[in-house]
């Protein structure tokens, strides 16, 4: 148990790092571009390589259908809810440059990171559960693929005046909850079984393929122009050449 809180803190720990590194600076709109759209090639390859692949091979085709049916809703409802309560509470607020303020980005993406980081680390329990050797390959490519999602998100609410203190709060949240996700995980593996590890992962790429249409690759296009293109490209194969390793 202590082992999979150690390695749990590990994985989501770039959750905290990339907030820190967002809320340090004022970034230039199209650097957080370039690191939103490589973290958005890593997280695709994560999906296809780590969470799709896995829940097939121990669950089959029907508990993965039928987790990523329901980690979409939950993000597509969940995010619909974000919007609308931000649209009634910035309702007749302007930016300084006199817009309306309608961006709701950075929350989007803080909630497609608990969505997907929960699931995501629980299934890191599942397998430290088993008694298989932790693969590092895995935890590289889920560090790297979470540091972007806190950099474009604390990046995005601190340009929209949100004070530090709260965007580091709420990342230092994510970060917690998604930790003891593992431990939850590790608990679990027995009650779950191969069924329920394939529905997990199921629901950890139905969330993510939804924040990554909506609210990620957007972003990451209308920031970085044409270039996001190939920075996905390039997260993509990074990822995937991780997951291949082991």
């Amino acid at each position: 148990m202590g082992a999979a809180l150690l390695w749990g803190a590990l994985a989501a720990s770039s959750l905290l790092v990339g907030a820190l590194l967002g809320v340090a600076r004022t970034w230039p709109g199209r650097l957080v571009g370039l690191v939103l759209a490589f973290g958005a090639g890593a997280l695709i390859a994560s999906v296809s390589f780590e969470l799709a692949e896995e829940g097939l091979q121990t669950g089959g085709p029907v508990p993965v259908a039928i987790g990523i049916a329901l980690g979409a809703l939950a993000f597509a409802g969940g995010n619909a809810g974000i919007q609308a309560l931000g649209a009634r509470r910035h309702r007749g607020e302007t930016h300084k440059d006199g817009e309306t303020h309608k961006d709701e980005g950075g929350t989007g993406l803080a909630f497609g990171a608990f969505l997907d980081g929960i699931p995501e680390q629980a299934v890191l329990g599942i397998g430290l559960a088993s008694g298989g050797p932790v693969s590092v390959a895995l935890l590289v490519a889920v560090w790297i693929s979470n540091l972007p999602e806190s950099i474009g998100s604390a990046s995005d609410m601190r340009r929209d005046g949100t004070a530090r203190r709260s965007i580091l709060l709420l990342w230092a949240g994510v970060t917690t909850v998604c930790a003891l996700a593992t431990v939850g995980g590790y608990a679990l593996a027995d009650v779950s079984g191969d069924t329920g590890a394939a529905v997990i992962n199921g629901f950890a790429a139905g969330a993510l393929l939804v924040m990554l249409v909506d609210e990620m690759i957007p972003e990451a296009r209308s920031k970085a122009g044409a270039a996001a293109g190939l920075a996905t490209a390039v997260g993509f194969a990074l990822a995937a050449g991780l997951s291949k390793l082991t």
